[in-house]
């Protein structure tokens, strides 16, 4: 099992900075690829960020230019360094896990970021 816990959400001011983290444990193997989702009230959720183990990034369009996504694999650990953010970047944030050959999505529960003055 994998199980994914993030951390590091709260509300910030716009133009202010957030670093999410998101650490995962259990049979998490080598090679995966971890995300970055995110859901607004009313709206689906969307990827905003993803890395592989190798360290490969790609980012929405929302995101780039603003939001850094690393991972320390060592740790095990994901995250997501968020900077000049927008009210509309409030939504509750997710981590997804996805490993080498295997169909399933692995999702944390989730930890809410507020834009707002």
């Amino acid at each position: 099992q994998v199980q994914l816990v993030e951390s590091g959400g709260g509300l910030v001011q716009p133009g202010g900075s957030l670093r999410l983290s998101c650490a995962a444990s259990g049979s998490i193997l080598s090679i995966n690829v971890m995300h970055w989702y995110r859901q607004a009230p009313g709206k689906e959720r969307e990827l905003v960020a993803l890395i592989s183990s190798s360290g490969t990034t790609n980012y929405a369009d929302s995101a780039k230019g603003r939001f850094t996504i690393s991972r320390d694999n060592a740790k095990n650990t994901v995250y997501l360094q968020m900077n000049s953010l927008k009210p509309e970047d409030t939504a509750v944030y997710y981590c997804k896990l996805r490993r080498l050959r295997d169909p399933t999505d692995y999702w944390g529960q989730g930890t809410q970021v507020t834009v707002s003055s």
